[in-house]
């Protein structure tokens, strides 16, 4: 007869509990990280894998089960047809004042939606990708009605129940982010662009997508802030509420500007956030034990069901950037360096993604400096939106040396507001600290564009370690040897 239970002696009894505890907690855990972290796979180089072979390594050798994509490749959504993986695809910003036309938004889902599911499990559609950092007003007053319009050429095709439509924003679109509980978005975006984008997501029941990176906010005595490590944390006085990490104080100055305009019941989905782990000689921070710590204590947190001070209890769908490092990608060369992967899909380090066989056959390694500025410089198919507008000029022959002496970066003199703007909104888009030239802060007055202009432009040459290309910003910016502070605002 079987022996039960009650025959086994109580220590195997106590050690066959113990170890089926184990591999329930151990299944729960593994399911948990695999149901909400996705990667975004870019593909701005020239040494990357077939679509086929990426798609078999995702399934079969990491926990990953979602991944977002710059555009709507055909070879990549065949590659991932039967996977079961879930995609999101994206419309270029530059369609999206056609998509507001209903003929092109169908014409565009009979082209890039219908051939591929349900063999390809599309769960999102894109439009465009931080569309209010460009300031461009043509794309920003199409991009509501683009929504509108490709939702409901899904609806003609029957798709709309199963792939839904959203827009990813950076931190740009927040007037105020600190401390958190003053979050609220730029006025005039607020009420004509994304109040009737919220309404649009709470009736189609889909996410708010936002780029939160703590990577561009952080100062060096703020780096632990940043990485999840052990700190003293930053308090909020107004609700009394202790931040420990930089990542959970940006999510909910989001919160606060949606629950501002009555949308604080929308799901938020981190559509991009992540760390280099090379960098100029000249960044703080940047190596690959920090972008380990980083993404290893993100996916750790956004899983364990904490939430963030304000939204509690609560897990977050967040996509990793990037899952290769992409050598053709221009900027410095940190924007090279954020795959977790190799191209020849070794990992760059280790954040628990790695299925158990894949981990012990695939050796760990620290990548190798890239300082080459990679022979394209125009943005290619995927290209991550990390510069949402033309950021700081390349180098042509690599990293140029910090300037000797303390100088700073301003305008030049006759550049038009808009482009201003631009630079404005890019540099706070990367969530720089801005909150010197918001409302109230010490740097608003004067209220001019040209004023806020220079104090953001100077922000991004000093935090970027003073190369000279990191005061281009396309030939509007200009170094000079003369203080530009005034009263309490300090440069």
């Amino acid at each position: 007869m079987a022996s039960t239970v009650m025959d086994k002696p109580t220590g195997v009894v106590f050690a066959s509990i113990v170890t089926k505890v184990l591999l329930i907690l151990a299944s729960t855990i593994f399911q948990g990280v695999q149901g909400n972290i996705g990667v975004n796979y870019g593909t701005v180089a020239n040494n990357l894998p077939p679509p086929a072979e990426v798609a078999k390594f995702l399934l079969e050798s990491t926990i990953i089960n979602r991944v977002r994509l710059f555009d709507a490749d055909p070879a990549i959504l065949r590659a991932f047809a039967h996977t079961g993986i879930e995609v999101t695809i994206t419309v270029p910003n530059d369609q999206i004042p056609n998509l507001t036309k209903l003929s092109f938004a169908q014409q565009w889902v009979k082209t890039n939606v219908e051939p591929y599911t349900p063999a390809t499990n599309l769960v999102r559609i894109l439009v465009g990708n931080e569309v209010l950092s460009t300031a461009n007003k043509v794309l920003i007053a199409s991009l509501v009605p683009a929504v509108q319009t490709l939702h409901a050429a899904l609806a003609a095709a029957s798709l709309d129940r199963r792939i839904k439509v959203s827009a990813p924003h950076s931190l740009g679109i927040l007037s105020s982010s600190s401390p958190p509980s003053t979050g609220k978005f730029r006025q005039g975006y607020d009420i004509h662009v994304l109040k009737p984008l919220l309404a649009f997501l709470r009736a189609t029941n889909s996410p708010f997508m936002v780029n939160p990176y703590p990577y561009f906010g952080f100062s060096p005595d703020s780096l632990d802030y940043a990485l999840f490590r052990p700190n003293p944390g930053v308090f909020d006085g107004n609700t009394k509420l202790l931040y420990t990490n930089m990542l959970d104080a940006q999510l909910d100055a989001v919160f606060s500007a949606m629950k501002l305009l009555g949308f604080d019941d929308i799901e938020i989905v981190i559509a991009e956030t992540g760390w280099p782990s090379v960098g100029d000689s000249s960044q703080v921070g940047v190596s690959p034990e920090s972008a380990a710590d980083y993404n290893g204590n993100l996916v750790r947190h956004v899983n364990s069901g904490s939430g963030t001070p304000l939204m509690p209890n609560r897990t977050f769908e967040t996509y990793i950037f990037a899952l290769f490092n992409e050598n053709l990608k221009p900027g410095p060369t940190c924007e090279r360096n954020f795959g977790l992967f190799q191209p020849d899909m070794t990992p760059v380090y280790d954040v628990g993604i790695l299925r158990p066989t894949a981990r012990s056959s695939i050796p760990d390694r620290t990548p190798s400096p890239d300082i080459s500025p990679g022979p394209d410089t125009s943005p290619g198919p995927g290209v991550p939106p990390i510069s949402p507008i033309p950021g700081p000029g390349v180098p042509p022959m690599g990293p140029m040396p910090p300037v000797e002496g303390k100088q700073w970066c301003l305008p030049k003199t006759g550049v038009d507001p808009d482009t201003l703007q631009r630079n404005i909104d890019y540099v706070c888009g990367l969530g720089l600290n801005c909150g010197p030239i918001e409302e109230g802060g010490a740097c608003f007055e004067p209220n001019t564009v040209r004023a806020h202009a220079a104090y953001a432009m100077n922000v991004y040459y000093q935090a970027m370690g003073m190369y000279g290309y990191d005061c281009d910003f396309e030939q509007t910016g200009a170094i000079t040897d003369v203080d530009p502070s005034y009263g309490r605002c300090k440069y």
